[in-house]
């Protein structure tokens, strides 16, 4: 059986980006599964409103919501990324089967994280989309493995513009940040001399 996962973010008893969580939800439940009942992840979330800090709220679903769970949130550092290529890697779902991107994880050979190559063009890291500065202008790969909530947000918010990014297209860009549903944008910023 298929399983997918929601990760969302909760901050102060605050559920985050619910309408895009939502949305990727049901899409994912009616590609799968056949599915047109939408349901809301607000009426299954319960987080404690007194719970002061970041939570991370873990969802695996099917065509049902099979388990929700909690845990303090941090930040894992990432100073550096290894470029990786894999022609062949698809993870157009969120699934809970990460096999393909934890084998890449593997070869990071000392460096915090990947940053997955496809043909050349730049996808994400192993946990987050990213997002490159020219100067003027933030800019995400088009070719992303997962288009993540978070990415979907701060592309409607015109907070970055979507490109494709090539590998030998680099050296014009000064940074690099990694975001998702749980690292907000540019909390997780590194220079472009961090890709090994």
């Amino acid at each position: 059986m298929y399983q997918f996962i929601e990760t969302i973010r909760i901050e102060s008893g605050q559920i985050q980006n619910i309408a895009y969580h939502n949305a990727r939800f049901n899409r994912t439940r009616s590609t799968f599964f056949g599915s047109s009942e939408t349901i809301d992840l607000i009426d299954f979330i319960q987080p404690s409103p007194h719970e002061l800090g970041i939570l991370k709220c873990r969802l695996i679903y099917s065509r049902d919501i099979d388990e929700i769970s909690y845990a303090p949130y941090t930040i894992r550092p990432v100073h550096t990324l290894k470029l990786v290529e894999d022609k062949a890697i698809r993870y157009p779902y969120k699934s809970v089967n990460r096999e393909n991107i934890n084998q890449l994880f593997d070869q990071r050979s000392g460096a915090d994280d990947v940053l997955i190559t496809r043909d050349g063009r730049l996808t994400d890291t192993s946990i987050a989309n990213v997002a490159l500065y020219n100067g003027t202008s933030w800019v995400t790969p088009s070719t992303p493995l997962l288009a993540g909530t978070q990415r979907a947000k701060l592309l409607d918010q015109h907070a970055i513009i979507e490109k494709e990014i090539l590998v030998e297209e680099l050296s014009g860009y000064s940074a690099i940040t990694l975001f998702n549903a749980m690292i907000e944008f540019q909390a997780l910023t590194l220079p472009i001399n961090a890709l090994l």
